[in-house]
Formats: structure tokens, sequence, C-alpha cells
């Protein structure tokens, strides 16, 4: 395809693209003529992929130039390109020389992390010792604690079981992809575009839920008083 269609299907401007190109965050085209190249699905899928993770995940060009170096070098290792995409462990080395460093100048673990550590063994869940979802755990249950809440890492255990079903529906998702790109298509959408609909339809189901416990129904437009 031309980059033309290219920028159509993909949703990307054509300037768009070409800094791509020059950043390397694309491959370059097939080349047929001097100023004029071919491109196929991968970079349809790659720049989809770029897309999404500058464009929705918020993320810097370098920070994905190198995610998408590290998960070419998994060599279809599912779940080290999951893990990549979701930050479940550092992308890089330098990343991870980075993070040990940022651990030892803090000094001891806060309590949250501790409990957090609580409660992902309570769960029996394998995760990286590193991963960012510990500490962002950990700071949440700094938080109940620091207002007195009555609510510990043990209280959320119902909802840790509600999240390991969703991680199983999560990873079902990921069956019968192959391919490196699409299989980081596929852990980026599962990761990071289905979030928000989770939230929302949490959203809806607490205030259906508020309307049956405390009464009230929705107002509807237009309702007389």
């Amino acid at each position: 395809m031309k980059i033309s269609e290219l920028s159509r299907r993909s949703g990307v401007s054509i300037p768009t693209i070409k800094y791509y190109l020059r950043d390397g965050l694309l491959p370059p085209g097939r080349a047929t003529a001097a100023n004029q190249a071919d491109y196929g699905e991968e970079h349809l899928r790659r720049l989809r992929l770029v897309r999404t993770l500058v464009g929705v995940r918020r993320l810097p060009v370098g920070a994905v130039k190198e995610i998408l170096g590290a998960i070419t070098e998994q060599d279809g290792d599912l779940h080290q390109i999951f893990g990549i995409v979701t930050d479940a462990r550092p992308v890089t080395q330098q990343q991870k020389q980075a993070r040990e460093r940022e651990r030892q100048e803090a000094g001891e673990e806060t309590g949250g992390v501790t409990d957090a550590r609580e409660l992902v063994a309570a769960m029996g869940w394998e995760v990286h010792s590193g991963t960012a979802a510990l500490r962002s755990l950990g700071e949440v249950l700094d938080a109940l604690s620091d207002m007195d809440s009555g609510i510990d890492w043990r209280s959320l255990l119902p909802y840790a079981r509600l999240a390991d079903r969703i991680s199983e529906l999560d990873v079902q998702q990921m069956n019968g992809v192959s391919g490196v790109l699409e299989l980081a298509e596929r852990a980026v959408l599962v990761s990071v575009l289905l979030e928000p609909a989770l939230l929302a339809m949490r959203r809806l189901a607490q205030e259906d839920k508020s309307a049956r416990l405390f009464g009230g129904g929705p107002e509807e437009e237009g309702e007389e008083e």
C-alpha cells in the first residue's frame, strides 16, 4: 500500500508517519521509485501500536521506541511481551538498574508495599518483585492507613478475587494470536484500551446498586417535579 493508504487505514497523518520513519519507529517500506515506497500489513500493525502507546497511554516517542525494541527481542515470548506492555517488568536493563537505585535511595519499602506483597502471597500470584503495580497498590494501602479507613489488605481480598477472574478473561483474549506485533497489539488492547471500559462499567454498576440500596432511581430527562 502507498503511504496515503497507510495513513487512511491507520488514522495517522502522513507527516507523522514520515516522522516515525525518520525516527526509526517504523521500518522503511519497499522502495518503488526515488521518492515512493510500498508498505505492508506489518507497517500498519506497528503504526497502530505506536499510535496507541503514544496517543492513549501518553508515552513519549523515545519510550515507545524502547518498548518496540524490547518487544522484537522477545522472539514471540507472549509472557514477556505482555509484561513489557503492561509494565509488569522493566523494559530495559537500564530501566531495571534505575528502579533498583530508586528503591535503594528510598530505603526500606513502605508498610503499604509490604502489605501489598502479603495480598499477593495470599492470592498465590506469581509476579515480578519489581512490578510497578506492587508500588501502586502499596501507595493506596498507605493512603488508606493514613485516613484510618479501617481498610487493609485483607479487606481487599474480595476485590483481588474479582480482579483474578478479570485477569483470566484478559489472558484468554490473547489465545490464537501469533506474530510479535500482533501479540503486542493484542496486549495493548487488553491492558490499555479495555481499562476505561472496565472503569465505566464499574461506575454504571455502582450507580445501579446505589439506586437500589438507597432509593431514588435515575432521573428521566424531561420528568416533571
